[in-house]
């Protein structure tokens, strides 16, 4: 066969037997593939990714809502204990009903189920939220453990528990107005709660450092043992002379720690619906009044202090006194001279008023502000209310200041001027948490001397072995004191027929280590044909209290002092 320069095809080459050997992929060819693969698996991944987003977004709202509720549960509280570590306030853990209404089947047959046990919720308004978009509510807060119980068996899809720290108080009403209380999302609303979330607990709780962790207890100065024998005896003495309300207050003159204050009506901590009533105030520190009589305390220690007056002085009481278009008289005038001892024990309101007048307006005016009763008393307590003075403190205001009249200030008011006056002359602010002596000593004021200080604790003294407060005796403890009746006024007038009576007093008043002060609002006579006075009712209210209270306070009696009656005729 003759070759030729010809070229050969492909189909020629296979027709001779010619081996054909394919040539493999290009380099830029893999890469795309590969990069084509990754592409593919990237846009997988990311669908998957989305929808997990959108499964949690359909969540959102519930679980934003749920840690949100669960922050504000989550809260503690640290225990409030007193002097001795009692407790007087604690956390306990308690149940909470929720829902989350996406999740709810049938929003009728979950309502009629949580309304079987809980008949205040089946309302239209709580099925309107069940039959809501929203991803969480809460339906009830603190159930019972039977209330768990039942609606846990009821098995209502939907429908759950969460546990969070609620308050309990051991005490019940015990020094409610002193512990006070908190809101459902355990807040303080009143009270030592609510100081201890001002001072420093409720920064704690909106930086996130209070969840659900111990705290060390916070101490109070109240002694348990002590508030329940003044509120048990106020709670008596309530009863005996029908009155409508009642105060009693235990101050250390030394400190100004607050031992016990009770104000009746009070309310129990556990139910804060009862705090809501009106009759319930805090009257110890929250209210103001017109204190009577034993305002005259005030008035003769302002008097000798200024100098303008001496213990040999006597007062023309024999008859009224005219000013101003009113009459000054006494409840029981001697109509003659009184010296100021006598003027003091008996009471005299005419008396009262001329060594008020004797000392000056002007000084009686910078007395009352030098021992705080003409401002709001500066404590620990948030209930503390302002005094009220009369629009001018000219000769009338001043004559009727002068007998307890005219100007209205809190019992705790009352009670810290009352410390100064025995105490040797030093003004302490008042606290409800523990305070030393030392501490006290740095906060004090000297607003009378020493002198005066011993004269006044000499006329308490006085007053109850031979005035109006011999019913306020205790033996062996020395107890000094003045009593006070204040007409209370109804329409902008005076009724002669409802008082106010108090009995102010101090023991052991050689050496003071106490006030007491109780009030009864309306006190009726025991019995008829028996007065209703002071010296009948808070007298006694108040060596109850003493004959009570002093063993547990430590003070040891003393029957060595000589106890015979001064005598001064009536």
């Amino acid at each position: 066969m003759a070759v030729t320069d010809q070229p050969v095809s492909f189909l020629q080459r296979r027709a001779v037997g010619e081996r054909h050997v394919p040539r493999g992929p290009s380099t830029h060819a893999v890469r795309s593939r590969v990069r084509m693969a990754m592409v593919v698996f990237a846009m997988v991944y990311m669908a998957i990714g989305g929808r997990l987003v959108m499964l949690g977004m359909s969540e959102e709202a519930r679980s934003v809502s749920y840690i949100s509720a669960q922050d504000s549960v989550a809260a503690s509280r640290p225990d409030l204990v007193d002097r001795n570590g009692q407790i007087l306030a604690t956390d306990i853990k308690t149940a909470s009903l929720f829902a989350e209404p996406r999740k709810i089947i049938d929003v009728d047959e979950a309502l009629e189920g949580i309304a079987s046990v809980l008949p205040e919720l089946g309302t239209d308004a709580v099925r309107k939220r069940l039959a809501s978009n929203a991803g969480f509510i809460w339906l009830k807060r603190e159930l019972t453990p039977r209330q768990r119980t039942m609606i846990h068996d009821l098995g209502i899809p939907g429908v759950g528990f969460l546990e969070e720290n609620s308050r309990f108080y051991p005490g019940g009403p015990t020094a409610s107005h002193i512990v006070g209380s908190v809101n459902v999302d355990n807040q303080g609303i009143s009270g030592m709660e609510l100081a201890v979330d001002k001072a420093w607990l409720g920064d704690l709780q909106q930086l996130g450092f209070a969840s659900d962790r111990p705290m060390e207890p916070v101490n109070l100065a109240v002694d348990l043992r002590v508030q329940h024998v003044v509120r048990d005896e106020l709670s008596k003495a309530l009863e005996r002379y029908r009155a409508i309300a009642g105060v009693g207050i235990v101050l250390d003159v030394e400190t100004g720690e607050v031992v016990a204050m009770s104000s009746l009506p009070d309310f129990d901590p556990n139910d804060r619906a009862q705090a809501l009533e009106k009759d319930r105030l805090n009257r110890a520190s929250g209210g103001v009044f017109e204190m009577g009589s034993v305002f005259k305390g005030f008035t003769v220690a302002m008097a000798l202090d200024s100098g303008r007056v001496t213990m040999n002085d006597s007062f023309d009481a024999t008859r009224p006194l005219r000013v101003g278009g009113r009459t000054i008289d006494d409840f029981h005038g001697k109509r003659r001279l009184l010296s100021v001892a006598e003027t003091f024990i008996y009471s005299s309101n005419i008396g009262t008023a001329k060594m008020m007048l004797s000392a000056g307006i002007d000084e009686q005016k910078a007395f009352m502000e030098r021992l705080g009763l003409t401002t709001r008393l500066q404590t620990d307590l948030p209930e503390v209310a302002t005094p009220l003075l009369p629009p001018k403190w000219n000769e009338l205001a001043a004559i009727t200041i002068s007998f307890g009249h005219g100007i209205s200030v809190t019992p705790l008011q009352t009670a810290v001027a009352t410390a100064a006056l025995v105490n040797g002359g030093r003004l302490i602010p008042p606290t409800f948490a523990p305070r030393t002596r030392e501490e006290a000593a740095e906060l004090a004021q000297q607003v009378v001397t020493p002198q005066t200080s011993e004269i006044m604790r000499y006329l308490f003294r006085l007053n109850v072995l031979s005035g109006s407060g011999r019913r306020a005796e205790v033996p062996g403890y020395m107890v000094g004191g003045k009593t006070g009746t204040a007409e209370k006024i109804e329409n902008g007038r005076y009724v002669s027929n409802k008082r106010r009576n108090s009995f102010l007093s101090a023991f052991p008043i050689d050496k003071p280590r106490y006030v007491v002060l109780v009030v009864l609002d309306e006190p009726k006579s025991e019995r008829e044909g028996v007065g209703a006075t002071a010296g009948l009712n808070t007298a006694p209210l108040t060596a109850a209290i003493i004959r009570r209270a002093a063993p547990m306070l430590g003070v040891l009696p003393n029957f060595g002092e000589r106890t015979e009656t001064v005598s001064i005729s009536y």
